[in-house]
């Protein structure tokens, strides 16, 4: 099959949809983010893009601090109006009807509802252009209790939501499997 050129651009798929929080002038906010990831294991870093001018980066630099939470499926339209509503204008808290818990860095508000939450601390900031890149030490984690199998938090008790741009520009979720990860590709050797 023939390659199409289609110039630079950001197509990775597929990105996860995240919310993002942060105190800002005391109140929390969240924002949606799909431009974010794993930074580094040890210690424990993740990554958020965040245009310059986001009402929720204001909170992150104000604090030093900020939370990642990774929604279910079943928290697409909460995630979606958090990313089409300035915290500057609306409480997406009292709107999205966000239970808010704090952890022990005490600036880095979570959604409850959310099934796993990053407490972060701001390690590192680079601006790349359209976007500002924070780097944030993972401080603590919390995992809902019902998204274990075992000792283990379990991705598909999790449900976690993803968001996929082109062509359809939908969230979803995890689709099936297709292999075991670190074997099946020694069927090739």
């Amino acid at each position: 099959m023939e390659k199409v050129k289609m110039g630079p651009q950001t197509l990775v798929y597929p990105t996860p949809a995240l919310l993002v929080g942060a105190n800002v002038e005391g109140k929390a906010n969240f924002m949606t983010v799909a431009w974010a990831g794993v930074a580094c294991s040890e210690p424990p870093m993740v990554s958020v893009a965040i245009r310059h001018v986001r009402y929720t980066l204001r909170g992150m630099n104000e604090n030093g601090t900020f939370s990642v939470n990774v929604p279910s499926t079943h928290q697409a339209k909460e995630v979606d109006y958090c990313g089409i509503v300035s915290g500057a204008k609306v409480d997406k808290v009292k709107v999205c009807g966000f239970k808010v818990f704090y952890g022990k860095l005490e600036t880095a508000p979570m959604v409850h509802q959310c099934p796993v939450n990053l407490e972060c601390k701001i390690e590192h900031t680079l601006d790349l252009g359209s976007h500002i890149l924070v780097v944030g030490k993972i401080e603590e984690v919390y995992v809902s209790g019902n998204c274990f199998s075992g000792q283990h938090p379990d991705a598909k008790k999790i449900m976690p939501l993803i968001w996929t741009m082109l062509p359809d520009n939908v969230y979803q979720g995890l689709g099936e499997e297709v292999g075991k990860a670190f074997k099946i590709g020694l069927e090739l050797k």
